[in-house]
């Protein structure tokens, strides 16, 4: 900035030196810098010329307004000042006038005011003449307020002037008087069809009169007691009205009620000091003014909850939560009417109570609408004319039932959501019964539900429970589907809407658990199924073996009608199946199973299992090795296993139970040559058959071999048909 200041070269410069500029630019510049240089310093002169005529004109402006304003103060001072010099001379005459008006009229004044002592004075005597009749009137009319503010004014004046004989009378005519208007006051506050209001005032009228508190407030929070017991029994007898009204009935009459005597009481004997009762007055009227709210807002709230209960599963939801809302409101009101004062009892209990009431009612309803579900299934089965047909609609009551207790539990679930509603002014998973009830829905709700389902539907594996085959077919085939996607779907469900945690709860059941119960009871059912209807085939094979005389039989000419009803009543149930499980993986058949019969003696045979009874001869079937042989080199075959979810998995366990039933009852009867070449001819055709149906076909055939092999050892001439005739036979058949 220095240097700035003192550059003789600078025009902004304070030494500038225009000389010495010159010849600097003339001697460093080309003429063409010299003419810019020219250009731009009469720009800039021209420039700071017209700034300068700018601030001329505007100082110039500035200059006349504020001598046009100092000339129009002037003369404006001069008017005030002349306009002041008046006033001070009024102001003169008037105290000049003031001072003669008052030497004037002093002696006056002096008069009235002696004068208006003694009229005040004759007022409070004829008040006090005319007191005892005005009482007496003000008593009959039942002004009771008026009449002890009368006598109140009165006392003042008797405790000056009560000595004297003309006002002895009066006092004892008043005293006289508001003995028997105590006398009425008492009668009416004890009376049980006061309202709190008069209650209140009769009270305060009976302090006024200096009855003794203590007594007062145990009188007054006895006879507010009756009263408020009559409005609870007119409340017990509103049976008739919503939930709306009914609570609207109870806050409108019994609390404000009770909210009148509760503040009254604490006005008159809390909140006041009375010299007249000991220290601890006050606190033993706020102890018992606790004790009386809280008993009667727990009877009152009693009420309430009863009538909850009985509406509980009959009424709307949101219209007695409604009503609980507003009746919480009040009494959080309540709580802020008086300091000191505790309502231990509060709506939010009432609340979560019906809620766990709601959720048993909506058990309850699920599991009836469970029961109705099942009952129409079994209907639909029973009224169904053939399994086949019943076969085309399995999926159709399999889905109806699935999506009905789906949706059913859906709906429940959004309407218990009512409670959780962010409007409401309580917050019940607020309070740990809140939570623990939240928490319930779940778990007894929810999740003791899928239990139920799980249970109920096992119970239909019982042998004792005569269930039709399909309907545990049905069952089983649903509890699977619950177990996939009816399971993730609820629990999922629950978790959202009431925002639990189940996955880091210690507590809560996990869906994998209810998943595994599902699938262990669609198992069960499955099982039971299988059972059922591998009995009933069982029971076709043993009354054709327990009924045939097999020591007098003709020659075989045909397949037996038994063998034919099996194979039709085993294509039926896999068409069943077929409609509701996967096929399954079998093992790959031979060509040639199912039709021809193969000629191999027992030591060139190289197929484990191939049915070879049919092909030995006579010598061959006198070695007792054979059947041993057989059971050597095979596995042990299970036959009441679980089996799986697979159409060729359920009808082979069917088969098994079946021909291990017909091997039994072979084992208990003796056969006759044609005997034993019937039985070679069934178990031809029935191998012919058969084994489309199994996962293994050697299966099937071990079972057969089993089956002719026992015929073997119990026939007495044990000579088989030649296998030519055998398949000849069965192809015809």
């Amino acid at each position: 900035m220095t240097e700035k200041t003192g550059n003789p070269y600078d025009m902004d410069s304070s030494v500038f030196d225009s000389e010495k500029y010159l010849e600097k630019l003339l001697k460093d510049c080309t003429l063409k810098q010299i003419m810019d240089t020219e250009t731009a310093v009469i720009k800039d002169t021209q420039t700071l010329h017209s700034d300068m005529q700018t601030l001329v004109y505007e100082n110039y402006n500035k200059f006349i307004s504020a001598t046009d304003t100092i000339r129009k103060m002037k003369n404006d001072f001069k008017q005030m000042e002349s306009d002041m010099n008046l006033l001070r001379t009024k102001m003169q005459t008037i105290t000049s006038f003031s001072e003669q008006i008052t030497d004037t009229l002093q002696g006056t004044r002096s008069q009235l005011c002696r004068l208006s002592e003694k009229h005040s004075l004759l007022k409070r005597l004829q008040f006090l003449s005319s007191l005892p009749a005005k009482l007496k009137g003000l008593i009959e009319e039942q002004n009771y307020a008026q009449a002890v503010q009368d006598y109140l004014h009165a006392q003042k004046v008797f405790a000056q002037y009560g000595r004297q004989p003309s006002f002895d009378g009066i006092q004892r005519d008043c005293e006289s008087i508001l003995l028997d208007l105590k006398e009425r006051l008492r009668t009416d506050f004890q009376m049980a069809s006061n309202t709190a209001q008069s209650l209140s005032e009769i009270g305060e009228l009976l302090l006024q009169l200096d009855e003794k508190p203590a007594d007062l407030a145990n009188e007054m929070l006895t006879c507010a007691s009756k009263r408020l017991h009559e409005q609870i029994v007119l409340l017990q007898d509103q049976t008739e009205r919503d939930m709306i009204e009914f609570v609207d009935m109870g806050i409108e009459g019994f609390l404000n009620d009770l909210t009148l005597v509760v503040t009254s009481y604490f006005d008159m004997f809390v909140a006041k000091n009375h010299e007249k009762e000991s220290d601890d007055f006050q606190e033993q009227a706020l102890r018992q003014l606790n004790i009386f709210l809280n008993q009667n807002v727990d009877k009152y709230l009693t009420l309430v909850q009863d009538r909850v209960e009985s509406d509980i599963g009959f009424g709307d939801t949101q219209i007695m939560l409604r009503a609980l809302d507003r009746l919480n409101r009040r009494l959080l009101a309540m709580r802020n009417i008086c300091h000191g004062l505790d309502i231990q009892r509060n709506t939010v209990d009432i609340i979560i109570a019906a809620a766990h009431q709601l959720c048993e009612v909506h058990t309850k309803s699920l599991r009836d609408h469970f029961s109705d579900s099942l009952s129409s299934v079994r209907l639909a089965l029973v009224s169904a004319k053939s399994d086949s047909n019943n076969g085309s609609n399995l999926n159709e009551l399999i889905t109806n039932l699935y999506v009905s207790m789906v949706e059913k539990v859906k709906g429940v679930l959004q309407d218990l959501l009512v409670f959780l509603q962010t409007d409401w002014s309580f917050n019940i998973k607020a309070e740990y019964k809140g939570a623990l009830c939240v928490e319930g829905i779940r778990e007894n709700l929810l999740i003791g539900f899928l239990r139920h389902i799980s249970k109920v539907m096992c119970s239909f594996a019982d042998a004792s429970s005569s269930s039709p085959p399909n309907l545990l077919l049905v069952l089983s085939k649903t509890c699977l589907e619950m177990e996939q996607n009816g399971v993730h779907i609820l629990i999922t469900l629950v978790d959202d809407l009431y925002e639990i945690d189940s996955e880091n709860s210690a507590v809560l059941t996990h869906e994998t658990e209810i998943c595994a119960e599902m699938r262990e009871t669609a198992q069960t059912l499955l099982d039971a199924y299988v059972r059922l209807q591998g009995t009933n085939i069982s029971q076709m094979l043993r009354k054709s073996v327990e009924t045939r005389d097999w020591l007098n039989c003709l020659e075989p000419r045909s397949v037996r009608a038994v063998m034919k009803r099996v194979v039709e009543e085993l294509a039926s149930i896999e068409t069943v199946v077929a409609s509701l499980y996967e096929a399954g993986v079998r093992t790959t058949a031979s060509s040639d199973s199912s039709r021809k019969t193969h000629f191999s003696t027992l030591t060139t045979s190289k197929q484990q299992f191939r049915s070879n009874w049919s092909n030995y001869t006579p010598s061959q079937l006198e070695s007792s090795y054979v059947s041993n042989i057989h059971r050597l080199f095979s596995e042990r075959i299970d036959i009441f296993t679980n089996v799986d979810f697979s159409k060729v998995s359920i009808v082979t366990g069917i088969i098994k139970i079946g021909l291990k039933t017909l091997l039994e009852c072979v084992r208990l009867r003796t056969f006759s040559k044609f005997g034993l070449q019937q039985v070679q001819v069934d178990t031809h055709y029935l191998q012919m058959n058969l084994w489309r149906f199994v996962t293994d076909e050697n299966l099937v055939n071990f079972l057969l071999d089993e089956i002719l092999g026992s015929a073997v050892h119990r026939c007495l001439e044990s000579i088989l048909m030649e296998p030519n005739a055998v398949e000849i036979i069965c192809e015809r058949g």
